[in-house]
């Protein structure tokens, strides 16, 4: 570990050498156009996650990301789950 300027930095964490990204894939700008508010897309996510959570499946072959909430989002993002205006 190194201080650099009051912080804990480790020397050996490897930022984007993975392709999963965690919560930083999809944008929430690129899904901007799937809901007619923000607050509408963040309630069908936690609910879509919850079943994700629930059930371990994903209505994708193949994700990015390998929680929940991200899944959800890449549902949305791919029109396999429609949020309710």
């Amino acid at each position: 570990m190194h201080r650099i300027q009051g912080l804990m930095i480790n020397s050996q964490l490897k930022i984007g050498s993975n392709d999963r990204e965690g919560m930083r894939y999809p944008a929430i700008d690129e899904l901007s156009d799937k809901a007619d508010s923000k607050y509408r897309l963040v309630i069908a996510v936690a609910e879509r996650a919850r079943e994700i959570n629930q059930t371990k499946k994903s209505y994708l072959p193949y994700t990015r990301n390998y929680k929940a909430i991200g899944i959800a989002l890449e549902e949305i993002m791919n029109d396999k789950v429609h949020v309710k205006c």
